[in-house]
């Protein structure tokens, strides 16, 4: 890992900047590394991230991991893989679930996160937030069309829902997406991995 990465991992670490928003210490959860060859951006931590500090360690990791093709050992492996949401903390609660990514969190930090990534290949792009923030021209669009479009944005990304359980119904009804964008997803993981077909978790 470079030493300016290292270095800005620790002021990430430290960062207090969204404080006075929360009504819990805030506590950044991310994963990087100078090597990684993939980037998941998310949205933010959910409660039980926050409390064990390992991202998408919840139901929405499961699903999402299942859609890549791979482990849990291969999805914690910082080496390969980085996870970068759009809030680094989590954002509490609100009336309809948990509340947005803080937005100060991605004006502050997230390009010069991604100017001491240079080996990533392919960014998956999770949900509203962060398609807006890596797709800005997607925000006449809804989620559901900038993920049908996904063959529009080459391949080193790829435009995807929330793994939530919370998307169940979106799932349900688009069932394309499982259909014709996952066996895309998954060959485009094992091929910026150098995984063989049976390194994929079934």
């Amino acid at each position: 890992m470079s030493k300016k990465l290292q270095a800005l991992i620790r002021s990430i670490n430290n960062c207090k900047l969204c404080a006075d928003h929360f009504e819990h210490k805030p506590r950044p959860v991310i994963q990087l590394s100078s090597t990684a060859s993939i980037l998941v951006a998310g949205q933010a931590p959910g409660l039980k991230v926050h409390n064990t500090g390992i991202p998408f360690n919840d139901a929405s990791g499961d699903r999402l991991r299942e859609w890549m093709g791979i482990s849990r050992e291969i999805f914690y492996d910082a080496s390969k893989i980085a996870i970068l949401p759009m809030g680094f903390c989590y954002p509490g609660r609100g009336t309809s679930g948990d509340l947005p990514p803080r937005p100060e969190c991605a004006e502050a930090w997230r390009q010069q996160v991604l100017d001491v990534l240079p080996k990533i290949q392919l960014t998956l792009v999770i949900g509203r937030y962060a398609i807006d923030w890596h797709l800005g021209q997607s925000k006449k669009l809804s989620v559901t069309e900038m993920v049908k479009n996904w063959q529009s944005y080459g391949e080193g990304i790829l435009p995807m829902p929330h793994p939530s359980p919370r998307n169940n119904r979106w799932l349900s009804n688009n069932p394309w997406f499982e259909r014709d964008l996952i066996p895309v997803l998954q060959r485009r993981v094992r091929g910026h991995l150098g995984l063989r077909n049976s390194d994929i978790q079934k």
